[in-house]
């Protein structure tokens, strides 16, 4: 059977709850492997630019997945963003979970200036649209622990062909951004609960598990 690695971040930023997580662990709880024909791992990720990328390489040896999506949160957003691109720099506003603040670093040296994702972005985002879920295709998966997650989830699939190391031969993966949770917000700041979220993020699973050629269909934007 097809396996699923579904992942999110544990709270930061004295937080008390991630809104990735709890969309993750919302989808896991509704899942069903007999009716969706995949089966689904779930796991959490540290908030951390050392730590996310070890533990992402990890999973992938032990769990061998066809599919993976790391889900992170994304405070100002109020939509579920299918990430198109994520970029070799780290430079952090704020620390990580571990006290590490890098400035106008690269994710991996000499690595590519960025990875497309390899998610069918565009029919996951006719997918979240579709279940009633405000979606969007996002250009930018920020400067911060995400991004890092995004592009070491590219390279680690990237190096996992024939003679490469890393996940599985064959599997595809990508980055998705869900909104910070109404109570973890000012009232009026754009949200989705975590119903919706989780609603967005089974969306992209199912969707990129049927879909092997994207559609063409323009969402991008003008600045």
């Amino acid at each position: 059977m097809t396996t699923v690695l579904l992942t999110g971040f544990e709270p930061f930023e004295q937080q008390e709850v991630n809104a990735s997580w709890a969309a993750v662990r919302a989808v896991a709880a509704g899942w069903s492997a007999e009716v969706e024909g995949a089966a689904l791992v779930t796991a959490l990720l540290p908030v951390s630019f050392a730590r996310a990328p070890r533990r992402l390489a990890d999973l992938l040896a032990q769990v061998r997945p066809d599919l993976v999506v790391c889900v992170g949160e994304a405070g100002g957003r109020s939509a579920v963003g299918v990430e198109r691109v994520a970029v070799n720099v780290q430079d952090a506003r704020i620390p990580d979970e571990d006290g590490a603040q890098p400035v106008d670093e690269p994710v991996v040296p000499g690595g590519p200036v960025a990875h497309l994702s390899g998610l069918p972005v565009k029919a996951c985002l006719a997918a979240v649209q579709a279940a009633g879920v405000p979606g969007e295709v996002s250009n930018t998966a920020g400067t911060y622990v995400c991004n890092t997650v995004a592009y070491a989830l590219a390279e680690q699939l990237g190096a996992s062909g024939p003679g490469g190391a890393g996940g599985p031969a064959g599997a595809r993966g990508g980055f998705v951004h869900v909104p910070r949770l109404p109570e973890q917000v000012p009232a009026g700041t754009p949200s989705l609960d975590v119903t919706a979220s989780a609603a967005g993020v089974a969306a992209v699973l199912r969707a990129a598990l049927r879909t092997t050629v994207d559609v063409r269909v323009a969402a991008g934007t003008l600045a």
